[in-house]
């Protein structure tokens, strides 16, 4: 069944929910958004969360309140901040901007239904039970940005074939970094590409890493996906520019501020979807039952004024690969 299909099924079954279950929600209801970024760089995103909460009848100042808590990529914080909600007793947390948010959020309570974003495998993560039948009070999208590890390094290659050697930057801290170094490790030992892993959770950090990536004589760089990174943005593509470092990374957002390419999914379609249901479990729908949303799209943006800053020439293949080219 197609997704478009699925929601429309959900919503119209929400007609036929008994009168006594939407009883029992308050008369204007919470909802608790729970972000492991900031509100100034996730703007794009919160606007698809609201068009996706309109999308099932809810509106924000109208019908729905939705308390904010944002960790601005300080992902301790994320545990004190879920618990903020709960005792604030909000009807649903949409837990947001990767793993570490539904992660606290699901160790604050076992009552109050989740609906999460993130970029890895929820049942990997023991988020949910399985993708079809969560199970549980969680539910939510997943942009499987982690999964892209290969596929970015296939990019790599085509782009500089001569490399010996790629580096990746990760977030030691993030819960899925460990899994996507691996993919990438084992997507590149058959051709003999040596690996360089670099680590960084502080602004600090990313900056002595860009050292190191120079020093190594790395032909590219990979980000990791991660939040902080792409909080990061603007930084992470400065710094690839000064030392002239081919850098592929997760979403077009890094594209946008100037990066070079990026291959990954539409990421505001994954918090659009994520107010939907996050509406119609408000309605009275359970999360148990609602199956995890995948993308069903992989997008690849190329910059074109960024490989000529670099003195990069593209091969053709590429540019025909492209969906959209950057000028």
């Amino acid at each position: 069944m197609r997704r478009r299909e699925f929601v429309k099924l959900l919503v119209g079954s929400a007609a036929a929910w008994p009168l006594a279950a939407r009883a029992q929600q308050p008369a204007t209801p919470v909802v608790g958004f729970l972000s492991a970024r900031s509100p100034a760089e996730a703007t794009t995103v919160l606007q698809a969360f609201r068009q996706g909460l309109g999308q099932v009848g809810y509106f924000e100042g109208k019908n729905v309140t939705i308390e904010y808590r944002w960790a601005e990529g300080r992902y301790d914080r994320l545990p004190e901040l879920a618990n903020e909600l709960v005792r604030r007793q909000v009807t649903v947390i949409a837990a947001t901007g990767g793993e570490p948010s539904p992660l606290a959020a699901k160790a604050a309570t076992k009552a109050i239904p989740i609906v999460f974003t993130l970029g890895g495998d929820p049942v990997e993560t023991g988020l949910v039970a399985s993708l079809n039948r969560p199970g549980g009070n969680l539910t939510g999208t997943t942009i499987m940005a982690v999964e892209m590890a290969s596929k970015r390094l296939e990019l790599a290659r085509q782009l500089v074939p001569k490399a010996s050697a790629i580096a990746m930057l990760i977030n030691p801290k993030f819960p899925t970094a460990s899994s996507e170094l691996r993919e990438l490790q084992d997507a590149a030992r058959p051709f003999g590409l040596q690996t360089n892993v670099l680590n960084a959770s502080t602004e600090r950090e990313i900056d002595a890493a860009f050292a190191t990536i120079v020093a190594q004589k790395n032909g590219a760089l990979i980000i990791g996906t991660d939040p902080f990174f792409l909080g990061q943005r603007d930084q992470l593509v400065r710094l690839a520019a000064r030392h002239s470092v081919p850098t592929i990374y997760f979403l077009r957002e890094f594209v946008e501020a100037g990066g070079l390419m990026s291959y990954g999914p539409n990421i505001a379609n994954g918090y659009r979807q994520a107010g939907v249901y996050t509406g119609l479990i408000l309605g009275g729908a359970n999360p148990a039952d609602l199956p995890v949303v995948r993308p069903t799209q992989f997008l690849f943006f190329l910059n074109v004024k960024t490989a000529k800053l670099l003195n990069l020439d593209i091969p053709p293949l590429l540019l025909a690969l492209a969906d959209e080219v950057i000028e």
